[in-house]
């Protein structure tokens, strides 16, 4: 998936399936072809058979946190650390990161760590994890090792030494860790870079494309990228396929298509450009820099991610830039507006990007004028289309020109629809699928595909996160052994210390707010001292509600009369049952008068 880029590390953190049935008899009809089970030799004493566990640590219940566990004996190899953004009621929350509580007493079995392309939601908790499991080997292409190094400086100043690095250089390179054979080959997504792996075990070979799309050549139709060698693998095969665009019908734009329509844009523009995208379409950047120059127009880069990014791009080579066509954002009222293009994150109508900054008159140097053409150069992250429908009608009321997917190709997918999904499988016909990256919804839908095409139902798993499945040489399947896959939240400098109750608590804080009473109690005489003090944020305007204030005063002087005429405590750890019969008191107070459940923060002094 590509992911909302634009925020970044700013502080120092960081029924089921039944087992195949394997005849060994194959069908002499196209389609997929049932294959022999093979074992492989087995590490363990004699009369012990090795498995090859698939465990999704993140990735198979929503959209980010990807990360996969592949087991074999004492091997582990582990594919991407993703990170997911929070959703709205997760409070304060930064963002999530995959539970290794699994991996835990395991961590020198981890042999190696592969990522598959430069995206947060696939790198993005690299720094943290890593750390955790004292920093395994890992491998990943140019681009993306740099942006985990980057990510590796912001966690820990100084620390990219502690990584133990290797480089995919070829797409021919191949790998042994322990009983996995590593291989790789060429995939179409949104970021330079992006690679598919093959992991081959005794008992199986995983193919696993990472995030993909199906781009086609404009002429012949015909995908770009030849997928059939993946049908020759060594057999039985496990295709683990990202499916998000299972349900997604639409006709997909080609890469010529997108250009030819925003180079007619740039070219054409009568004001100022200023085109929301990722951070990470670096090789969109890149080419719309090319395009600016052919238009002899300047270029400002705005948005912290985007220019790192594009500054990594630059020292590997992939982005080449003239001298002088890239210019501060501050110096773009230095040019006519028909010679600035302005290339901003904040396509998904995060709060504190750059576009959302723009529309709401806070930036520094940009302010909307009705003749600027706007360009939203990106696809919507399902679960923002309400964010991104509100930066529309904002962009809609300050400019004349906006334009968009839904009225222009201006925007290729980096991930494949239900046609590509449906040649994938024709194309390598594996012996198991595994639909994954999605929401449950999608991979229900990618596994209906398969049995639309006569794939074997039982091999179709579609997992859980954390569920493990298990190939060995009597089949594949998936089993009722699942992994802790809770979330662990990352706030500030906290990693995992905001668990569910912290979270429901800011929950009640944000719904119904919270109310603070301090009560002085003389205890000789076991009365109240003056009335109580009451502090409110989130449930009530004080100056307007007074009668409820006195209200809540008197009720609270009465109960704790009431309570310690009883007993009065002698031990102060005693008074911890008075403030909890003073809370859960005032709790059904304030909700019989407001239908209300603020979170109720007792405080007694004694005097």
């Amino acid at each position: 998936m590509t992911p909302n880029t634009s925020r970044t590390y700013n502080k120092q953190r960081p029924a089921r399936p039944k087992s195949a049935n394997s005849s060994g008899r194959r069908p002499q009809k196209s389609g997929f072809k049932k294959r022999p089970i093979r074992g492989g030799r087995s590490s363990r004493p004699q009369g012990q058979q090795n498995k090859l566990k698939i465990i999704p640590l993140g990735g198979l219940e929503e959209v980010g946190k990807n990360m996969t566990i592949f087991e074999y004996g004492n091997d582990i190899v582990i594919l991407d650390m993703g990170l997911l953004f929070p959703s709205e009621d997760q409070h304060g929350v930064d963002y999530i990161i995959p539970n290794i509580s699994y991996l835990k007493g395991k961590e020198k079995n981890v042999k190696a760590v592969i990522f598959s392309h430069g995206h947060l939601d696939h790198i993005g908790a690299a720094p943290i994890l890593l750390e955790k499991l004292s920093y395994p080997t890992i491998l990943g292409r140019p681009m993306t090792l740099a942006m985990v190094k980057h990510r590796q400086e912001d966690y820990i100043p100084n620390s990219t030494n502690r990584l133990k690095t290797i480089t995919i250089k070829n797409l021919k390179d191949k790998f042994s860790f322990g009983a996995f054979k590593i291989k790789f080959f060429q995939v179409d997504h949104s970021i330079m870079d992006a690679v598919g792996v093959i992991l081959e075990t005794p008992e199986g070979t995983v193919i696993h494309p990472g995030d993909w799309t199906l781009e086609k050549n404009s002429k012949t139709g015909h995908p770009v990228v030849d997928y059939r060698p993946l049908a020759r693998l060594k057999r039985p095969t496990i295709l683990m396929l990202e499916s998000l665009g299972a349900t997604d019908v639409r006709k997909s734009a080609t890469q010529e298509e997108m250009k030819h329509n925003l180079t007619t844009l740039i070219s054409q523009a009568l004001g100022r450009i200023v085109i929301g995208t990722f951070a990470s379409q670096i090789e969109r950047i890149a080419w719309i820099i090319q395009a600016a120059e052919q238009s002899n127009k300047k270029v400002a880069l705005d948005g912290y991610s985007m220019k790192m990014n594009i500054e990594i791009a630059s020292k590997l080579g992939y982005v080449k830039a003239k001298k002088g066509t890239l210019i501060k954002i501050n110096q773009i009222d230095d040019y006519p507006d028909n010679k600035i293009i302005v290339i901003a994150t904040g396509a998904q109508g995060e709060g504190n990007a750059v576009l959302s900054r723009i529309i709401t008159g806070s930036h520094k140097s940009v302010k909307l004028k009705k003749k600027d053409t706007v360009i939203l150069s990106s696809s919507i992250i399902p679960g923002n289309e309400n964010t991104i429908q509100k930066l529309k009608d904002e962009l809609y009321r300050q400019s004349d020109n906006v334009i968009h997917g839904q009225i222009m190709d201006i925007h290729v997918s980096g991930h494949g629809n239900k046609d590509d999904i449906e040649y994938i499988l024709k194309t390598i016909k594996p012996d198991y699928f595994i639909p994954v990256y999605g929401w449950h919804y999608m991979l229900r839908e990618a596994a209906k595909l398969a049995r639309d095409l006569k794939f074997n139902e039982n091999r179709v798993l579609v997992l859980d996160n954390g569920q493990i499945a298990e190939f060995d040489k009597s089949g594949g399947k998936a089993t009722e052994n699942k992994a802790d896959t809770s979330h662990v939240f990352v706030d500030g400098l906290g990693i995992g210390d905001v668990g569910n109750i912290v979270l429901k608590d800011r929950q009640v804080m944000a719904a119904d707010g919270m109310v603070g009473v301090v009560v002085q109690v003389n205890t000789k005489t076991r009365k109240v001292i003056n009335n109580p003090d009451i502090i409110t944020r989130g449930f009530i305007h004080i100056k307007t509600s007074e009668k409820l204030m006195q209200a809540i005063r008197n009720h609270v002087k009465k109960k704790t009369e009431q309570i310690v005429a009883k007993k009065m405590p002698k031990k102060s750890e005693e008074w911890g049952a008075i403030r909890a019969e003073i809370r859960d008191d005032l709790g059904k107070f304030l909700f019989k008068e407001t239908q209300r459940e603020p979170m109720i923060m007792p405080v007694v002094l004694k005097v």
